[in-house]
């Protein structure tokens, strides 16, 4: 059941983030987003906290602020380098990880208020997308505070499962909505990767197992996604890797290296896998 933990790739803290209407909207969150990829929390928290105290019924604000602090404890604990989702052991291990307790109060705190002002718009409009979108990004990072940080892999289906059939959900009131094929994808590439008996126990909706699809999805993401580009690329370079296609791998890296200067673990998992390629050769 160790290939369970491949449900850690599904879209995470590191910006899986909906698309949202209005020219102000989309400065705000594409600002946020940059400090986050360049691992600046400091300055993406503050952008957000004052976007959630100019809009405090928008769920999408307190889901990004969530993401941040998802994203920080992930990168304190180093859990986001590329050698540990390229070891299901590493993965699995239980020992040596020693989350903040207040920090994770305060995460779970704000999700729960992102899924508050999520569900009142979804009252007054069952097919509000950002509000759908905004529920299975928070599904989807309980699955990853729960199956990376307290290593409950198994518990943490049910979450996956929630935000793979609320991202076919906002596929289907809003097909253009592109950066929820992200959850999709990685849920196609976690079904490929697992044993066949496991795959007769662990069943998600709209998705059969087919990595090359999965691939196909985040290319999607990454080509047309409004926010979620530069995660889809995180999750493709990973998944090259894990194939044991580093060129793909270090060509991905290497965007992100120039997209993102300030982040140094682009930099360091581009020289690892360079040295990958070397010695396969």
């Amino acid at each position: 059941m160790v290939k369970l933990c491949l449900l850690v790739i599904l879209p995470v803290a590191l910006g899986q983030t909906p698309r949202i209407t209005g020219p102000r909207t989309n400065a705000v969150v594409k600002s946020a987003l940059q400090r986050m990829y360049n691992v600046d929390f400091t300055a993406a928290n503050r952008i957000l906290d004052e976007y959630i105290r100019e809009n405090p019924a928008d769920p999408m604000g307190h889901t990004f602020r969530a993401s941040s602090d998802l994203f920080f404890e992930l990168d304190r604990l180093k859990v986001l380098e590329g050698e540990f989702f390229a070891d299901d052991k590493r993965i699995a291990d239980k020992r040596g990880l020693k989350p903040d307790p207040a920090l994770r109060n305060v995460f779970f705190a704000t999700m729960d208020r992102a899924r508050v002002a999520a569900n009142q718009r979804l009252k007054a409009n069952p097919n509000d997308s950002d509000a759908l979108f905004a529920l299975a990004i928070n599904s989807g990072m309980t699955m990853d505070y729960t199956a990376l940080i307290e290593k409950r892999q198994i518990s943490s289906l049910s979450m996956a499962k929630e935000a793979q059939r609320l991202a076919l959900q906002v596929l289907k009131v809003d097909p253009g909505y592109t950066d929820a094929y992200l959850t999709t994808g990685t849920t196609e590439y976690l079904l490929g990767s697992l044993p066949f008996f496991v795959k007769w126990f662990v069943k998600f909706d709209d998705a059969q197992g087919d990595k090359m699809l999965a691939v196909k999805k985040l290319e999607r993401v990454v080509e047309g996604g409004r926010y979620l580009g530069p995660f889809a690329k995180i999750l493709l370079s990973l998944i090259h890797l894990r194939e044991k296609r580093l060129p793909q791998s270090m060509r991905l890296l290497d965007e992100l290296s120039r997209e993102f200067p300030e982040n140094p673990l682009f930099k360091k998992e581009l020289v690892r896998v360079r040295e990958l390629s070397s010695k396969s050769r």
